[in-house]
């Protein structure tokens, strides 16, 4: 099914779930602006995160903190993340899609405040701890946002976009944060988001509304005569092939993007050499070779799919490919000595493993019954920041007992490297959505 065949009355055609889509008008123009909407979200959302990235010197500075303990609220910070993340299915069960993001979106807004007026070791660990908790359901709640207004062939270029959207915070909004931070101080860096935070609200009451690819959607436009899906066994989804060794390789993933977010300007200033404000402005380079080569993987994957091609080829074969080719890059990022060509092999390396996100995402929503995605996805990016709860933390004290800055750094970033080699053989391995998704609804 397109988008943009459902007008009036139910489609005939099924999804790729085998459930036929409500009665709800669809345009491509409604789909992406809505997606559009979400994105704007996810851009939000990711500069929240990377702000600490940002800051991290000159707090570190004004509150005499360590390595270590710069890298221990970044830990903590997913940790409670990782916690949240299972509050995604009883949130969308209670509440629309529209108003619990709206409800996490206002708490990103505030939550960092407090350290404006008290900026001490504690406020900072206690607000970002609270900053994780209510991102920690909203990774799920947007891609199933999302989702829902594209049926699940035609996935892949939307959930490349939303991954994306780290990369576009991280390319348009680092640079001015950076800038706001080296003149102004961190803590207008920090009022800055939380007024972007609001102008997010204002545009999400106004424009969002659900789409047509959920249960409860579905329920809402025919009630009288809409398919639904049934569920399944929990253990079902989270204990097949597919969903585990994804799990896998998307924690190592994640380890490295939040590395990259709490320490790439710190090791491209303190461990580079280079200015405070050239550090914050090269931040952007992993993810501008991340964002071409996501988005490139989705429009591919997505034309592959549509023309037959198994969501083993586009969405597993694919990815776990670009993350061996990551993990082989970063391997030899300590025996580099000249700063521009480590700047050059973190970013070639960050944006090949990058691709593993929307690919990965897209294929574990395949595995389950429309009204248990927003549940199944809560659970995977729930353990996905499992990467997150370690590696800022183990960079830190790396950090702290290398020789050099730049050597710690470069040591964590090589672990990473060969962890996620690991990782991708695995999932080529054992992955496989069409044979899962069949042992889960008892088809096999």
């Amino acid at each position: 099914m397109t988008t943009g065949e459902i007008v009036n009355g139910r489609s005939d055609t099924p999804d790729a779930a085998g459930a036929k889509a409500p009665a709800i008008k669809v345009t491509p123009g409604r789909a992406w602006g809505m997606t559009g909407l979400v994105i704007f979200l996810y851009v939000v959302n990711y500069a929240d995160k990377a702000v600490l990235g940002i800051i991290a010197q000159p707090l570190a500075r004004e509150l005499g903190m360590t390595s270590s303990q710069i890298g221990l609220v970044g830990s903590l910070f997913f940790a409670t993340f990782t916690i949240g993340g299972f509050l995604a299915g009883p949130l969308e069960k209670k509440l629309t899609l529209r108003w619990a993001l709206l409800a996490l979106g206002l708490v990103w807004s505030v939550v960092m405040l407090p350290l404006l007026v008290t900026a001490t070791f504690v406020v900072l660990i206690v607000s970002r701890m609270l900053l994780g908790f209510a991102e920690g359901p909203s990774s799920a709640l947007m891609h199933t946002a999302a989702y829902s207004w594209h049926p699940p062939t035609k996935r892949g270029l939307p959930g490349a976009f939303l991954a994306g959207s780290a990369s576009v915070a991280k390319i348009a909004l680092a640079p001015v944060l950076t800038f706001i931070t080296v003149e102004y101080g961190w803590r207008m860096a920090l009022v800055s988001l939380s007024l972007l935070g609001v102008v997010w609200m204002v545009s999400w009451v106004i424009g969002f509304k659900e789409g047509p690819f959920t249960a409860k959607a579905a329920k809402g436009a025919d009630a009288a005569s809409a398919h639904t899906e049934p569920s399944v066994p929990w253990s079902k989804i989270l204990l097949s092939r597919t969903f585990l060794s994804c799990a896998v390789m998307i924690i190592v993933v994640y380890a490295l993007t939040t590395v990259v977010l709490t320490w790439l300007p710190s090791y491209f200033e303190v461990g580079l050499g280079y200015s405070a404000l050239q550090a914050g402005s090269m931040f952007a380079l992993p993810s501008i070779v991340g964002l071409f080569l996501m988005i490139s993987s989705g429009t591919v994957t997505d034309r592959l799919s549509g023309r037959g091609y198994t969501s083993r080829v586009v969405r597993i074969i694919v990815p776990a490919v670009g993350v061996l080719i990551c993990g082989a890059i970063l391997i030899f990022l300590p025996s580099i000595g000249t700063p521009a060509l480590a700047v050059a092999v973190v970013s070639i390396g960050y944006g090949f493993g990058a691709i593993a996100f929307p690919l990965i995402n897209a294929a574990i929503s395949e595995l389950c019954p429309p009204q248990q995605t927003a549940g199944t996805m809560g659970v995977f990016l729930a353990l996905m920041a499992i990467g997150g709860l370690v590696a800022p933390y183990a960079t830190g004290v790396i950090v702290d007992n290398a020789d050099t800055p730049a050597a710690g750094y470069a040591t964590s970033f090589q672990a990473i490297g060969v962890l996620g080699a690991i990782a991708a053989v695995l999932v080529l391995v054992f992955a496989n959505p069409e044979r899962d998704r069949k042992l889960i609804r008892g088809e096999a």
